[in-house]
């Protein structure tokens, strides 16, 4: 579970020099383009790279590719919303969408391809999103609600679109023959390691064609390193995330995500507290955290290793 918690923390720190390259006087766009360009380099290295993999298989390279479209889009909204609301309770929303994929993939999928939908997940995700109006409720005095809220809802749904799209690729990855399930992709295509970098690489020649037709100037040293910092805590992020899901054992199978989700919001409310001396709503982050924790337990699990 340590390598949770590092995960967390690095995510959080990953929002955070994001909140600081904007503070710092630069702007969300050059933080972003320099992010995603130093996650692909860690991505090529961590991937293809390491497993001598040369050949891209299309269908995964679209996937991967559309996956980093809703990426970019979600992280402009991201820095949208930075710039006309509180950090803290930004990031909140941005985990609290983790528990609302899995209800979208088990209204279609069902059951039958792994994906349950229960009394508990209902209550948990009822929990989250009354956590976050509660929170929400406390901005009745901030300058620009109205166009952070526009900010945040696309921010959210983007969020969840792409947590769609990592749990369709997980569903291909446990078949035997995915190809009954959608002609695109093979066993072999599934399990190509090009998928991320296909993600970072749309990314990032997205964010820099955003970027020059935009902004047209070198980024300052601040926003480099703001950005080179976001960038490899992102990726290191992932990387202990992953490492955290191959250690875990027993019930720790079962919670690892959502203690995962619940470290980012606490993480992320902290620095916004003591850096920036946010006023934050520690009770509807409890409750958010505690729908986190009920909606998106593999109860089944849980429950399995006890009776």
């Amino acid at each position: 579970m340590f390598s949770v918690v590092l995960a967390a923390g690095f995510a959080a720190a990953s929002n955070f020099f994001m909140r600081r390259g904007i503070d710092s006087g630069g702007t969300a766009k050059a933080f972003i383009m320099i992010q995603m360009f130093v996650a692909l380099l860690v991505a090529m290295a961590m991937g293809p790279m390491q497993a001598d993999a040369h050949i891209i298989s299309g269908s995964i390279a679209l996937l991967g590719a559309a996956a980093g479209v809703f990426l970019v889009f979600m992280l402009t909204m991201l820095g949208k919303a930075l710039e006309h609301g509180p950090s803290g309770l930004t990031f909140s929303i941005l985990s609290g969408a983790t528990v609302f994929p899995g209800m979208i993939m088990a209204v279609l999928f069902g059951s039958s391809f792994g994906f349950i939908f229960n009394n508990w997940h209902a209550i948990g995700s009822i929990l989250v999103l009354g956590g976050l109006f509660w929170a929400g409720k406390g901005l009745t005095g901030l300058r620009d609600r109205k166009r952070w809220m526009l900010f945040v809802a696309a921010m959210f749904l983007c969020h969840i679109l792409i947590l769609m799209i990592f749990q369709w690729r997980a569903l291909l990855l446990r078949l035997e023959y995915p190809e009954e399930l959608s002609s695109y992709f093979t066993s072999v295509a599934i399990r190509s390691p090009w998928f991320m970098p296909m993600l970072y690489l749309s990314a990032s020649l997205i964010q820099i064609g955003l970027y020059l037709k935009t902004e047209k100037r070198i980024p300052s040293s601040m926003e480099w390193l703001n950005g080179a910092a976001g960038g490899v805590a992102s990726c290191l992020c992932s990387f202990f995330l992953i490492r955290g899901t191959e250690l875990a054992v027993g019930l720790e199978n079962a919670v690892i995500l959502p203690m995962y989700s619940i470290g980012v919001i606490v993480f992320s409310n902290l620095w916004s507290q003591c850096l920036y001396r946010e006023q934050v709503n520690w009770r509807a982050a409890q409750i958010c955290s505690l729908g986190l924790f009920i909606g998106t337990v593999d109860w089944t699990s849980v429950l399995a290793l006890y009776f």
